[in-house]
C-alpha cells in the first residue's frame, strides 16, 4: 500500500525497523511522525507526533486505502483480470496532503529514478528539519514550501536540480497552502488546480493525484516506462500515450487502477531497448 509512496533505499524520511514502518512528513497542521506497526492477524497500530498528528491519524484509513472503492471496476483483458486474482485486496492509498507528493514528482520530471532519488535525499538531509517525536535516528522531514523558497541558487546545482524542476517547485512553494486544496477537489477539479503552476504538466499533477487522493483514472501520461508497461501486457508490444489512451480507455474512470494493478503484480515486459540516460546537472 505504501509502495508508491518510496523514495528508494536511503530515504530519511522514511524507515523500517522491528517491523514499525516510520514516515516523517509535512500536512496542512504541520510536521508530524507517523509509525505504523501490524499485528499477525492484520490489526494495524498507528502513532504520531507533531502538530500534525490529529489529521495524519484521522486519516490512516485513506493512507491504507480503506476509503478506496474499487467494486465498480471491471476488467477488459485477460492480463488485467489475472492481475486482480493475484491482488485481490489492492487498493489506492491516499496521504490527504500535497506537499510532499508534489516536492517528489517535480523532481521526478524528466531525469532517472536514481536521479530524482539522490536529490530527494540531499535536500531532506540539507533542509529538512529533524522529524517530531522519539524516532529512529536520523529520521527527517522533507523541505517544506518556507524551506524551498529559502534555498539558494547554488544549493539547487549542488542537489543536481535543474532551473527548469526548480523553478516549478518555487512556484509551487510560493502557493503551497492554495495547493492544499486540490486533494478536497479531487479528480480532475484537483489535477486542474495543481496544472496552474508554471512547470506542473498532467504527468506531474497525476503523479500527485495518485498518492494525494487516490484517484483512479489519473494516469501518468508522458511516462517514459508505463506506455511500454501497458502496451507489452496488453496488447504484446510497446504503445506511446496515444496508443495507451486508447487500450486503457475502456476502463475509464479507473484507468489508473488497472496500471497500478500491472504494475503491483509484476507485468512482463522485455528487458531490452532504451533506457534514459542520467544527467548529473552538479556538473553543468
Amino acid at each position: 500500500m505504501l509502495a508508491p509512496l518510496s523514495r528508494g533505499r536511503g530515504d530519511p524520511t522514511a524507515s523500517t525497523e522491528g517491523g514499525v514502518v516510520w514516515r516523517a512528513s509535512n500536512t496542512p497542521d504541520g510536521p508530524v511522525t507517523l509509525a505504523l506497526s501490524r499485528t499477525p492477524d492484520g490489526v494495524v497500530h498507528a502513532r504520531a507526533w507533531g502538530p500534525g498528528a490529529g489529521r495524519t491519524l484521522d486519516g490512516v484509513p485513506a493512507l491504507l486505502g480503506a476509503d478506496d472503492d474499487p467494486a465498480s471496476f471491471t476488467s477488459h483483458h485477460d492480463r488485467i483480470a489475472a492481475a486482480v486474482r493475484a491482488a485481490p485486496h489492492l487498493r489506492l492509498g491516499a496521504t490527504g496532503a500535497v506537499w510532499d507528493v508534489l516536492l517528489g514528482a517535480v523532481l521526478e520530471q524528466k531525469v532517472t529514478g536514481t536521479e530524482a532519488r539522490r536529490s530527494w535525499r540531499e535536500l531532506a538531509w540539507r533542509f529538512g528539519t529533524p522529524a517530531p517525536g522519539p524516532v529512529p535516528e536520523g529520521l527527517r522531514l522533507p523541505p517544506g514550501p518556507a524551506e524551498v523558497l529559502a534555498i539558494p541558487d547554488w544549493e539547487w546545482h549542488r542537489a543536481g536540480v535543474d532551473l527548469s524542476r526548480r523553478r516549478a517547485l518555487l512556484g509551487a512553494a510560493s502557493v503551497a497552502n492554495r495547493l492544499e486544496r486540490a486533494a478536497e477537489l479531487r479528480g480532475e477539479l484537483g489535477r486542474s488546480l495543481l496544472r496552474k503552476v508554471r512547470g506542473i504538466g498532467v504527468w506531474t499533477a497525476a503523479e500527485v493525484a495518485q498518492r494525494a487522493w487516490g484517484d483512479p483514472d489519473a494516469v501518468s501520461f508522458g511516462d517514459f516506462h508505463v506506455p511500454t508497461v501497458v502496451g507489452w501486457a496488453l496488447v504484446g508490444r510497446p504503445l506511446d500515450d496515444e496508443g495507451m489512451a486508447q487500450v486503457l480507455a475502456p476502463y475509464a474512470p479507473q484507468r489508473q487502477r488497472a496500471v497500478r494493478l500491472l504494475e503491483a503484480t509484476g507485468a512482463p515486459r522485455p528487458r531490452f531497448g532504451p533506457r534514459l540516460s542520467p544527467s548529473d546537472h552538479r556538473h553543468i
